[in-house]
C-alpha cells in the first residue's frame, strides 16, 4: 500500500493590517466643520458643537476630561475619534522691558516662538504661522532656518490660548482672554499658509471663541501679491506690508520675493486692497545702516506711498550675528521720519521690545531647531 502524498498548500501573503483611523484634530476645525463632525461622525445634536467649541476656544481646554458639562459618554466617544493636539511650553525668557518670549514644542518635535508684549493700554501677542520660513530675507534670523512645515489652525490658535493661560496666572487675572491684540509677525510668512491662517482667524474672531475684534488683529506679509487680493476678499483684519526698501535693487538684495513681485506690483496690489473706512495699510520699514536709511531713501519712500492710505512703522534693525547688517542710529532714524512727516506720511519709530532675549522683529530663530529634525 503506497504512502499518502502530501500536497503543498498555496503560499498566500498575509492580509495587511488596517492602519488605525486617524484622529480628528478638533481644535483645527472651524465652527461649521466641528458641527458637521459631531453630527456625522458621532451622531450628536447640533448644540453639542457650541459646548465643545466654547471649551476649546473660550476656555482653551487641552483635554476632553476638562469638559465637565459634556456627558461622560460623549467624552469617551470624542477620545476614540478626536484629539486636541498638544502644544507644550518648552522655554520662557523674560526681557527687562516686560516682554516674554515663549518657545513651544509641537507634537512632532518642532519648535515655534511667540512673543508677549504688555503695555499700559494693551496686551499684544506676536503669533507664528510656520515652523521656519521659506522667504529667506537676508536680515531675518527666521529665514536662515528654511521652511520646516506649516502650522495647523489648531497650532496657530493654541499659541493664543497658551499665552492667555500664562498671563492669567502671572498677573492674577480672572478674565479668560487677557490678550487684547494679535499681530501675525512671528515665525513664517502668514499668506504662505493662507488656508490655515484663514481658519485660525475665523476661530479667533468667533463670538463663541476668543472673540477678537478685526480692529485688533494685524497680519504681516513680505508681499505675496496674488494672496494679498485673496486676503482682502476673504478676511477683514488689518494688513501690514514688510517693505524695507525704496528701490527694487535694494529690495531684491535682501528680500528674494521681490524678484518675482517687484515694488510696483506690490503697491498696485495695495492700491486695490479693500480698506474699511478710516483704515490704512501699515508699511514696515526696517532701517539698515548705510543700506536703506538715507535722505534719498526717505524721499523715494514718500513718493511710493503718495496715493496709498498708509502708516509707516520705522523699525531700527535688531542686529543678528553673522547676517552682516547694522542698526541705524536714533538721530538718523528721526531724520528719516521727519522727511516722511513733512510729506504728511504718518510715520512712527517703533520701539523694539525683547531685544535682550532675541524676541524682537527679525530675531525669532529657535536656535535649538537644528536639534529637532523630526520628520514632517
Amino acid at each position: 500500500m503506497s504512502e499518502p502524498t502530501a500536497t503543498a498548500l498555496p503560499v498566500t501573503e498575509p492580509l495587511p493590517v488596517p492602519a488605525p483611523a486617524k484622529l480628528v484634530d478638533v481644535a483645527s476645525l472651524s465652527r461649521e466643520k466641528l458641527a458637521l463632525f459631531l453630527s456625522e461622525q458621532l451622531g450628536e445634536r447640533p448644540f453639542r458643537a457650541a459646548q465643545l467649541y466654547r471649551w476649546l476656544h473660550q476656555r482653551g481646554a487641552t483635554s476632553f476630561d476638562e469638559m465637565t458639562d459634556l456627558s461622560k459618554a460623549l467624552r469617551e466617544k470624542l477620545k476614540v475619534k478626536a484629539e486636541i493636539v498638544p502644544l507644550v511650553k518648552d522655554l520662557e525668557q523674560r526681557s527687562v522691558d516686560g516682554t516674554i518670549k515663549y518657545r513651544f514644542k509641537t507634537r512632532d518635535g518642532r519648535f515655534i516662538e511667540s512673543v508677549y508684549m504688555p503695555a499700559e493700554d494693551r496686551k499684544t501677542l506676536c503669533v507664528s504661522t510656520q515652523v521656519g520660513c521659506a522667504m529667506a530675507c537676508s536680515f531675518c534670523m527666521t529665514g536662515t532656518l528654511g521652511l520646516k512645515r506649516n502650522l495647523t489652525p489648531g497650532e496657530i490658535v493654541a499659541q493664543v490660548h497658551a499665552v492667555n493661560r500664562e498671563v492669567r496666572a502671572n498677573e492674577g487675572l480672572e478674565t479668560l482672554r487677557p490678550l487684547t491684540n494679535l499681530v501675525f509677525m512671528g515665525m513664517g510668512e502668514p499668506l504662505h499658509n493662507f488656508e490655515n491662517l484663514k481658519t485660525a482667524l475665523s476661530i479667533l474672531q468667533s463670538e463663541e471663541g476668543p472673540n477678537f475684534s478685526h480692529r485688533h488683529i494685524t497680519v504681516s506679509t513680505v508681499g505675496l501679491v496674488p494672496m494679498i487680493e485673496r486676503f482682502g476678499q476673504e478676511t477683514d483684519v488689518k494688513l501690514a506690508i514688510s517693505l524695507n526698501a525704496s528701490t527694487d535693487e535694494q529690495r531684491s538684495k535682501t528680500m528674494p520675493v521681490n524678484r518675482k513681485w517687484n515694488i510696483q506690483a506690490l503697491l498696485d496690489a495695495c492700491r486695490k486692497f479693500p480698506l474699511r473706512q478710516g483704515r490704512r495699510i501699515t508699511f514696515e520699514y526696517v532701517l539698515l545702516k548705510g543700506f536703506n536709511d538715507t535722505d534719498e531713501d526717505a524721499h523715494r519712500l514718500k513718493e511710493l506711498l503718495r496715493d496709498i492710505p498708509a502708516k509707516v512703522n520705522l523699525i531700527p534693525y535688531n542686529e543678528n550675528p553673522g547676517l552682516g547688517f547694522q542698526t541705524t542710529g536714533e538721530q538718523r532714524a528721526e531724520e528719516f521720519r521727519a522727511i516722511l512727516a513733512e510729506a504728511h506720511v504718518a510715520a512712527y519709530i517703533r520701539k523694539n521690545r525683547g531685544r535682550d532675549i532675541a524676541g524682537a522683529c527679525g530675531q525669532l530663530a529657535n536656535r535649538d531647531e537644528t536639534a529637532a529634525e523630526a520628520p514632517v
